[in-house]
């Protein structure tokens, strides 16, 4: 089963070493993942003064610099695996080190067939 994990932490708590000891570890469990044929993709993501925003209300697009909503912690990136179980899905999120300083969020990933994006991810 297809799994995402989302990795949020608070931006400003991470210094330039923590940030570059973060993508080592990530990378190193990237390619660990890949080598066991579980990574489907992962991607860190711009800071959060990158983000647009965009909605549509009344027919209207309404878009707006940074994030929808104020939080602590932010989106900063994302593992797809395909995982046996939520068990080992867990397994992988505790070896992200987003998981030490921040949130890793798992979510099943709805697979609906003949959609285009279906050819891309298998």
């Amino acid at each position: 089963m297809k799994y995402m994990l989302l990795i949020y932490a608070s931006e400003t708590e991470w210094t330039y070493p923590d940030r570059a000891s973060c993508f080592k570890e990530s990378t190193d469990v990237a390619y660990d993942l890949r080598a066991k044929g579980k990574l489907i993709s992962t991607a860190p993501l711009q800071p959060i003064a990158t983000a647009t925003t965009v909605q549509v209300r009344e027919g209207r697009r309404l878009v707006t610099d940074g994030p929808f909503a104020e939080t602590r912690e932010q989106l900063g990136g994302y593992f797809m695996i395909d995982a046996n179980d939520l068990d080992e899905a867990i397994a992988v999120a505790g070896r992200l080190p987003g998981a030490k300083r921040g949130t890793v969020e798992i979510r099943p990933v709805l697979e609906i067939p003949n959609l285009p994006h279906d050819q891309l991810t298998q």
